[in-house]
């Protein structure tokens, strides 16, 4: 028998359906602009809609299966892993397309002249391929073996139970903490993360550079170009901050799970850190829609053009098209 939802996990629920319903479409909007928008189509906004794809799946899988594990259903041990393991996938598809963004960016101010020739859209698309390759590679470890099954069936024959192993799914219930804190967060979150600031850092300084550089009045097009770069890389920079603040709060209380078993760690804070892990997920089309001119065109164009009075369907169409070119 199913326990009954308590008015916290009914709060718990309502603030995740929430989430989900301001993520899911917000990122769908992102998808759409780019396939519509054809001066959204370069390397860096293939990355971006590799990214809200994530983001899309996080509102539309991790959120519901979230709401089935805090329910606590009881199930088997590998029915359990298989609804814990999306988000660790869609985790690292997201800072794995965080970091494709920000090589991309740094690419484009180094060798601004031999960019367009090295980053072609297939490149581009391999990129992407490899980015998910590794997520599910990544994100599925632990249902190769590195979970808590053997730990579980010890704690089972040292009770004497010898009924079906049934268990009430909890994330913590199935998926190691060494595997959390060892191999998910010091090899494939925080090194990541570190070396994006190292790379933004370096966009930063050869971008200001080349502004600071005296030029004469013929040579307007360089100081544009390196304008509207840095624009771009503080948006993208400010996604990543965004990203880096909603998931260390609950990597270090993962942290202080593992190294200090003893702490006891409020509950509110456990629940505030996923809330900001699935938070992230609805941001990012709300940084895109006041930072970035293109997609913020793009938005009211798709608004316009789709859910406004149909009399200026026509008029729309062509200033979209003309805004392409």
């Amino acid at each position: 028998m199913a326990h009954p939802i308590s008015a916290f996990q009914a709060a718990y629920i309502s603030i995740e359906v929430l989430i989900a319903l301001v993520s899911v479409p917000g990122n769908i909007l992102v998808i759409w602009a780019v396939k519509m928008n054809q001066a959204l189509r370069d390397a860096t906004f293939c990355f971006i809609v590799s990214l809200a794809v994530a983001d899309v799946a996080v509102g539309a899988l991790v959120i519901p299966l979230a709401i089935i594990i805090n329910i606590g259903p009881q199930t088997e041990f590998y029915t359990c892993l298989m609804v814990a393991c999306p988000v660790l996938i869609l985790t690292e598809s997201s800072i794995l397309a965080l970091l494709a963004i920000a090589v991309d960016r740094y690419l484009r101010v180094k060798i601004p002249v031999r960019y367009k020739s090295m980053v072609t859209p297939r490149r581009a698309a391999v990129a992407i391929a490899c980015c998910w390759i590794v997520s599910f590679l990544v994100g599925l470890t632990p249902m190769f073996g590195w979970n808590n099954l053997n730990k579980m069936q010890r704690t089972q024959e040292l009770n004497g139970s010898h009924t079906e192993f049934v268990i009430t799914c909890q994330f913590e219930t199935v998926i190691s903490m060494e595997y959390m804190v060892y191999f998910n967060f010091f090899v494939w979150v925080l090194p990541p993360l570190l070396l994006m600031l190292l790379i933004y850092l370096e966009v930063f300084n050869l971008i200001r550079k080349q502004l600071n550089k005296k030029v004469s009045s013929s040579s307007n097009d360089p100081q544009k170009y390196y304008g509207k770069e840095l624009k771009i890389a503080k948006s993208l920079a400010l996604v990543l901050f965004l990203f880096a603040l909603s998931w260390l709060p609950l990597h270090v209380l993962n942290c202080i799970t593992l190294f200090c078993p003893s702490c006891q760690t409020p509950h509110i804070l456990t629940y505030i850190a996923i809330f900001l892990t699935h938070g992230n997920s609805a941001m990012n089309p709300i940084v895109y829609a006041f930072r970035i001119k293109k997609f913020r065109t793009a938005f009211l164009q798709i608004w316009n053009q789709y859910f406004c009075c149909k009399t200026n369907k026509n008029a729309t169409s062509t200033t979209m098209a003309e805004t392409g070119n």
